[in-house]
Formats: C-alpha cells, sequence, structure tokens
C-alpha cells in the first residue's frame, strides 16, 4: 500500500515532506536505541547520553506533529488525494514515536543499575536482545526506501521472534520458584518488556509496506515455541 505510493512520490508536495519526516522518526528512534544498546553492553555511562537522548525525543515529538500538519495540508488542497495511504502514514507515525518513547523507558532502566545483571539462565539470552532488535531498524527503513514488501516480511518475522523470545523469558521469570534478586528480576522484565514493543512497533510499521488501511499491525502470528 504505502510502499508503491512512496516509490511515486517525487513532487515535493506537503505529503511527500511527510514521508521524509517519517523516515527522520525511524532515524531518530534508530539512533535513540543504539545509543541505550551501548549503556547495555557497557560500552557508555548512561550520563554520557542522557541529555542528547531526551533532545532526540522531543525531535520525534516535532516531527510528529509536523508529519500531521503536511497530512492535513495534503488532503485539504487535493481533491484526489489517496486517503487510505495518509491515514496509514499518520497510524505508523504514531509507532515510531512510541518507539521513541520506549527507547526512553529502556535507558531509564538503566539509570537504575539495569545493566549490572549476573550470569545465570538468562543472562545471554537478554544480552543479546539490543542487537537483534536494533538489526530491524534498519529492515523496516529499507523495506520503505525500495517499496519492498519483501523486505518488510523479512522485518515482521525478526520482530516475530524477538517476540517470542520476550513472551518466553517473560513465563520463565514468572515460573522460576528460586530465589532471585528483586533487583535483577525487575531489570530482566523491564528489558525483555520494553524490546518486545519496539519490536512490535516496528513490525506494525512494515505492515504498511504491502497490507491494506484495515490490516494495519495485523498479521499472522506466529508459530508458538516448541
Amino acid at each position: 500500500m504505502l510502499g508503491s505510493l512512496l516509490a511515486a512520490l517525487r513532487s515535493g508536495d506537503t505529503l511527500d515532506k511527510a514521508f521524509t519526516e517519517f523516515d527522520e522518526m525511524l532515524c531518530a528512534g534508530e539512533w535513540m536505541f543504539h545509543e541505550v544498546r551501548g549503556i547495555l553492553e557497557g560500552k557508555a555511562k548512561p550520563s554520557d547520553v542522557r541529555e542528547a537522548l531526551y533532545m532526540k525525543d522531543q525531535e520525534i515529538n516535532r516531527l510528529l506533529r509536523s508529519l500531521r500538519t503536511n497530512i492535513v495540508t495534503h488532503l485539504t488542497v487535493n481533491s484526489h488525494a489517496d486517503i487510505p495511504a495518509c491515514l496509514a502514514l499518520m497510524s505508523i507515525a504514531k509507532d515510531a514515536e512510541r518507539v521513541g518513547d520506549y527507547c526512553k523507558n529502556l535507558f531509564e532502566v538503566t539509570e537504575h543499575g539495569g545493566t549490572e545483571t549476573p550470569d545465570d539462565a538468562y543472562s545471554a539470552r537478554i544480552a543479546a536482545l539490543p542487537a537483534e532488535t536494533e538489526a530491524i531498524f534498519a529492515l523496516v527503513r529499507t523495506a520503505f526506501s525500495d517499496s519492498s514488501p519483501k523486505e518488510a516480511k523479512v522485518a515482521i518475522k525478526a520482530a516475530d521472534a524477538i517476540r517470542q523470545t520476550c513472551d518466553q523469558i517473560s513465563t520463565e521469570l514468572l515460573e522460576d520458584q528460586k530465589a532471585m534478586n528483586a533487583h535483577d528480576a525487575v531489570a530482566y522484565s523491564l528489558q525483555t518488556r520494553y524490546c518486545k514493543r519496539i519490536a512490535s512497533h516496528l513490525a506494525n510499521i512494515s505492515t504498511a509496506v504491502f497490507g491494506r488501511i484495515e490490516d494495519l499491525d495485523f498479521r499472522k502470528p506466529p508459530k508458538p515455541a516448541e
């Protein structure tokens, strides 16, 4: 849906600008996640990036407001405007804004010692989540820039794999009867929760490349883990 429209947009009108702003939102979200990943992997301290991270989140909010204005302007002055595409872009732009919010939430976990986790049955799987999640950003942006349903489906598949891993870890944590430090349990739960939500919003965005307006945010559920 949006993929084919994006390929045809080269007019420089307000809808074209809205698509550009959407890509800038994705870029900003990717930058935020990369910075938080660096903290989770011990490459930086929260204090090193806090100010820049919050400024980038404000930039995403500003882009969302401008994108909405440009879409409304386009609909107002174009009698033959593609209304479903505009509605879809409005919807996935909110997903991109939520990605920024969850990156900020994940950063706040690191501010309270969320990176100081022990070597146990969960640590290796949780440590792998940031790199796996960050890789989806590039897939989503390529899907839009190349108008590629194939790339969008790859992004959705990768997101579903992360969602499945996060759900499995959360279930194990709830059923774990062994004594666990409360701080570690909360840190694990929040990290998996926020990575899952970021992956889910990126998957929602990917559905717009090939889906219909009524199918946005919906996709075939992944097979349950054995």
